[in-house]
């Protein structure tokens, strides 16, 4: 059982915070599917034993890649547990390649997201197929896992989710493709993994204009204002929740990743420390916040979900947002771990890593754990220590491709001649 140790060195901590974190996604996974449970408590009208998330599996994939590397668990066992979750998706309910954003673990059928919306999740699916082909390029001494990845990825039909040429859109429905409230991707988030992916597949390709014609002219990608006196590339005012600079590059290295539009290596600190920075000047006087307290984001919160910024901001702290960004603020996210763990660990702190957020102001702990925050918490850790899932997502074929169609340079990519 994990419990507080205080006074180890950072090293030792992260190692500890790492390991039990992981637990999510090796003891707490459903059964059956082997994919990563949406979350451990605190439904919402959905069942929590059976509903898994397919953008947390991938999350959690990258986590359990780790977890064989760091010799947390045995290599085969990882292996084993990847293999299990391919043939489920070899399997369960999909649309045009596309998986949806909830499944059951138990029987593959699609679990709805939200009232009617039971058809492809573009987004979930790439972060789930960061997380495959994460795997394959880790698991090199099992080629036929990484035939079988190659094949699910192949057949995800990206461009069925462009509409009118002109965007992708988000989710696509089985009788009704595009209804009224349908969204296209547009606008700096978390989505940019499913352009690279999506220009990238050797099949099912999007055309790169797609990208800077739909996704980069919304009013919502370009910022470029100060914040404190950072300067922040991209996104909505404030920069919005820390998820949309980590998500993206949990597989995708920004260090040193430019396109027309910004330098991301810069976009993800600069979030991050306006994001800081507001609960360090804390304009609405919440308790607890402070230099080693600080991180918002989507989490659970005591009136329900929220999407947690600096211009929605509840008092309520997610550690996932100060720890998923470790490779950005290094030494900003060890001052909030070392708070978390050594300071609140009796309370945020046990089985499966920190729990998904608190609020000091209302005397609240949330009950619950999310996939979705526990993945990146291991995988922030461990790019920044290793750089381990950077190297393995960079080396593959698919994303260096994608990057060079869209126009990015970076120190992986040979400049073309």
């Amino acid at each position: 059982m994990a419990g507080v140790i205080r006074g180890l060195d950072d090293a030792a901590l992260c190692d500890r915070v790492a390991q039990a974190t992981v637990v999510y996604f090796t003891d707490w996974s459903h059964p059956t599917s082997g994919m990563a449970r949406e979350r451990s408590a605190g439904a919402f009208g959905y069942d929590v034993e059976d509903t898994v998330a397919t953008g947390g599996t991938g999350f959690g994939i990258l986590a359990q890649v780790v977890a064989a590397e760091r010799g947390w668990r045995r290599r085969r066992e990882i292996l084993d547990r990847i293999e299990r979750i391919v043939g489920f998706l070899e399997t369960c309910d999909r649309f045009r390649g596309v998986f949806p954003h909830f499944l059951s673990g138990a029987t593959g059928k699609v679990h709805a997201f939200m009232p009617g919306d039971v058809g492809g999740d573009l987004v979930e699916t790439a972060f789930l197929m960061i997380g495959l082909l994460a795997a394959a390029a880790y698991f090199t001494d099992a080629p036929e896992l990484g035939r079988r990845i190659e094949k699910l990825f192949n057949a995800v039909e990206w461009d069925a989710h462009l509409r009118g040429g002109t965007e992708l859109m988000w989710h696509r429905h089985p009788t009704d493709p595009w209804p009224g409230n349908a969204l296209p991707i547009r606008g700096w988030n978390e989505a940019l993994p499913v352009f690279v992916l999506a220009a990238g597949a050797p099949v099912h390709a999007i055309p790169a204009a797609i990208y800077h014609q739909s996704w980069a002219q919304a009013p919502a990608f370009r910022n470029g204002r100060s914040y404190f006196g950072i300067e922040l590339p991209l996104g909505p005012d404030w920069g919005g929740p820390l998820f949309l600079s980590q998500y993206p590059f949990l597989g995708i290295d920004p260090r040193g990743l430019r396109d027309a539009y910004a330098d991301y290596g810069v976009q993800a600190s600069a979030h991050a420390l306006v994001n800081r920075e507001h609960c360090l000047v804390n304009p609405h006087g919440w308790a607890g916040y402070g230099p080693d307290c600080w991180g918002l984001t989507a989490s659970d919160d005591p009136s329900g979900y929220v999407a947690h910024s600096p211009t929605d901001d509840t008092g309520t702290i997610t550690p996932t947002a100060a720890l998923a960004s470790f490779p950005f603020v290094p030494e900003e996210s060890m001052s909030a771990l070392r708070h978390f763990h050594d300071d609140l660990g009796d309370r945020l702190f046990g089985d499966a890593g920190f729990v998904d957020a608190f609020c000091p102001q209302q005397d609240w702990v949330a009950e619950s754990r999310l996939a979705i925050d526990q993945g990146p918490i291991v995988v922030g850790l461990e790019n920044h220590r290793s750089g381990l899932i950077w190297k393995l997502c960079m080396a593959r074929p698919e994303i260096r491709t994608g990057l060079t169609r869209l126009g990015f340079s970076s120190p992986y990519l040979t400049p073309l001649a």
